[in-house]
């Protein structure tokens, strides 16, 4: 009997506790023994220096970058890097086809020069532990009651610690499934403006093709700055705005990296869900994702055929292509994964050693046959939902006319007419945007497809039967796709969303009549009815029942070993995490070796004048023919660095990340993962697991010798 318990815990700890570099830690909460293993590996710095809230310390350096991505302070002066994918919408929006910055790159020569953007950035102030109140709080309360006093909980304490006029804002992250609450409070800065990108042959070099793949060559990388008032504190864009005095920047290192280099990464992951069930994985595997990536695979298909047809369209949908394709090859990889490796079993395997441990502790022993029965409930329905998130509202028209539903409601309601009006002048602005990157040949195109998809894959008890009893009532054969084009044809010239006139007049004085007649409007209407009052519901009740049992599972996991629960690192929640590991070399199947480092002899090799993905500047294949590598050279390889890996464990978020040595010195920045280890939203791999990045000295070269931009690099400390 002790034999075996102590069996059980072994078992338990190899599967709960992370393995070699695997880790996002939040860098307040430092165990020793992870601080221990980190100097073990190469770190100089101490804990104070890394994170402080008395004192100036490493994460003052690294910031939130726009809304989803990580950047790092660079200078004295506030200079920002980050991912070019991160500044893409940002670059897009200055460019115009006569100052193309998207396709021939920027520099300012001057802080005159620099670009006035949308953009904001948070740093983070501090983190208060507040779990004893919303716990205490929450008490006893299951399901959907215990789901919404979470939310009053949260709003409450947010509100509490936040400072609108401070430009002060907390968020209070749940963590370990609601097992752990810790509010972060940030300043927010919204006077960025752009210094700097490469042109997007050298951003994106690679395109498509190379995402998520190693050996790559990609500068992904652009330059901004923050600015404050002469206080040196937010403020809205100003002229007389100065650049930010920052509390920490990075140095920047010219020495490389070798084998075996210590590497610290830190910033933003956004989200990860390595404790999930086997029945969420097999969810994933079965439905989810193949359906996602089946919809996004229709709409890329569409908006390719028209940018690659004229530039201004590529320019248009540049950004929105972007980031489809971007999760499109992302959940087609991590679904791979997921089943070569068997993710499902193991996690079988676990939960059925829980369930052993689990036997006569009444808390604990139903919560895999309760948790399976709310899963048994939902997958029926899980397909309906992944169709009108990612097909239906896939077409930006429709996506649009559905933002339009909370007008709609008020004037059901008989709201007063001035309350209407302001409404739909904030839909104005919204509708404003949506006409200028709306390209209505592709957009019609996805919404035939993606309403034919619907009706073809969706159970039909699932299906606003009106809407398609209509169709066919009046364009022909629900089976016949040049059905769904005649109605798409009829939508797009029909609509009023798209009449300058007729939205004004409507704006001006909006008539529920009017609205309800629009049949762009119409579709949104009668998908989202249609999902309120079936699908909706079921979900709402499935995401309560599933939140409660990861709760109770986790807590189980930590009570069966307090000792393994010291290791355990909570999910990634879009909240400051650091993480460690080494560079490293990979094998990824039999007879393949990936070294660690790409050089320029590589961008060479792929460069296809006139290509899509491969093309590159002139005088940049000119500077590398000649080996023209001045102070950036790798003095092993006697070339140009253009990127390395690491073991780090990162996820979407990190994008922009700061690659740290031991000394808190930059060497480059992470901006991808390789396709062997897309599982790892789910699942870290520790053999397989790399994260790509893009040398610090590549970034410089693009700057000093490509865009001849010296005056950012003389602003930076660095470091030889």
């Amino acid at each position: 009997m002790k034999k075996s318990f102590l069996l059980l815990l072994v078992l338990v700890t190899a599967v709960f506790r992370s393995h070699a570099d695997e880790g996002m830690w939040l860098p307040q909460l430092l165990g020793q023994q992870v601080y221990n293993d980190m100097v073990k590996k190469g770190l100089k710095l101490s804990k104070e220096q890394l994170y402080s809230i008395n004192k100036n310390s490493l994460k003052d350096a690294i910031i939130i970058f726009g809304g989803g991505c990580t950047g790092e302070i660079v200078s004295s002066e506030g200079l920002i890097f980050t991912n070019h994918h991160c500044g893409y919408d940002a670059i897009a929006t200055a460019s115009t086809v006569d100052h193309n910055y998207l396709r021939d790159g920027f520099y300012a020569r001057n802080k005159g020069e620099e670009i006035k953007t949308k953009l904001s950035v948070q740093f983070l102030l501090r983190i208060e532990d507040v779990t004893k109140e919303v716990t205490e709080a929450l008490g006893t309360l299951s399901g959907k009651a215990r789901a919404d006093k979470q939310t009053e909980v949260l709003a409450a304490i947010n509100k509490r610690m936040s400072d609108a006029a401070a430009s002060i804002e907390t968020r209070v992250s749940p963590l370990f499934k609601g097992n752990q609450y810790l509010a972060f409070v940030y300043e927010r800065y919204s006077d960025i403006r752009l210094v700097g990108t490469p042109p997007e042959a050298v951003g994106k070099f690679g395109g498509d093709t190379d995402n998520w793949e190693w050996p790559r060559h990609t500068g992904d990388f652009s330059v901004f700055r923050v600015y404050a008032n002469k206080q040196n504190k937010p403020a809205g864009y100003d002229p007389a705005n100065v650049p930010l005095k920052p509390k920490w920047f990075l140095p920047v290192s010219l020495k490389g990296v070798k084998e075996g280099d210590f590497a610290m990464i830190w910033g933003y992951p956004g989200g990860t869900n390595r404790y999930e069930s086997s029945y969420g994985i097999k969810l994933a595997t079965d439905v989810n994702n193949p359906t996602l990536v089946e919809l996004r695979d229709v709409r890329l298909k569409y908006m390719f055929e028209q940018m690659k047809k004229d530039p201004a369209i590529k320019l248009k949908l540049a950004s929105s292509y972007a980031g489809i394709a971007n999760y499109w090859k992302f959940f087609d990889g991590e679904t791979k994964q997921l089943l070569k490796y068997d993710v499902y079993g193991q996690k079988k395997a676990a939960e059925d050693r829980f369930n052993a441990w689990a036997k006569g502790k009444p808390e604990y022993q139903d919560i895999f046959s309760d948790w399976a029965r709310a899963y048994e409930d939902w997958k029926p329905y899980a397909k309906a939902r992944v169709y009108l998130n990612e097909g239906i509202m896939g077409s930006p028209l429709i996506g649009f006319a559905a933002s339009l539903t909370a007008l709609r409601n008020a004037l059901a309601a008989g709201a007063p007419k001035a309350d209407l009006v302001k409404m739909a002048a904030g839909l104005s602005d919204a509708r404003d945007e949506f006409i200028k990157e709306e390209d209505k040949p592709s957009d019609q195109n996805i919404l035939a497809a993606v309403t034919q998809m619907y009706y073809e894959h969706v159970d039909k008890s699932q299906q606003p039967e009106a809407f398609y009893n209509e169709l066919q009532t009046k364009y022909g054969n629900l089976a016949d796709a040049a059905t769904y084009k005649k109605y798409a044809a009829d939508v797009f010239a029909n609509s009023f969303l798209f009449d300058d006139a007729k939205w004004k007049a409507f704006a001006e004085n909006p008539e529920l009549k009017t609205l309800e007649a629009d049949p762009a409007f119409a579709q949104a209407g009668a998908f989202i009815r249609n999902y309120q009052q079936g699908v909706g519901p079921k979900y709402q009740e499935f995401t309560a029942k599933n939140n409660d049992y990861g709760r109770l599972y986790l807590k189980g996991v930590m009570a069966m070993n307090p000792t393994t629960a010291k290791m355990m690192y909570p999910d990634a929640t879009f909240t400051m995490r650091v993480s460690y590991g080494q560079v490293k070399a990979y094998k990824p199947r039999d007879a393949v070796f990936y070294d660690y480092v790409t050089t320029s002899k590589g961008i060479l090799e792929k460069y296809k004048p006139g290509d899509y993905e491969y093309d590159l500047p002139a005088k940049q294949i000119e500077l590398l023919k000649k080996r023209d590598f001045g102070q950036y050279a790798d003095p092993v390889r006697k070339d140009l660095v253009i990127g390395f890996i690491t073991t780090n464990d990162i996820t979407g978020g990190n994008s922009g990340s700061p690659v740290i040595n031991g000394n808190g010195e930059l060497l480059g920045l992470a901006f991808d993962g390789n396709y062997e280890a897309l599982s790892h939203k789910l699942a870290f791999d520790k053999d397989l697991n790399r994260t790509i990045n893009v040398d610090i000295r590549y970034v410089l070269w693009c700057i000093d010798k490509l865009g001849g931009a010296t005056n950012i690099i003389n602003e930076l400390k660095l470091v030889r």
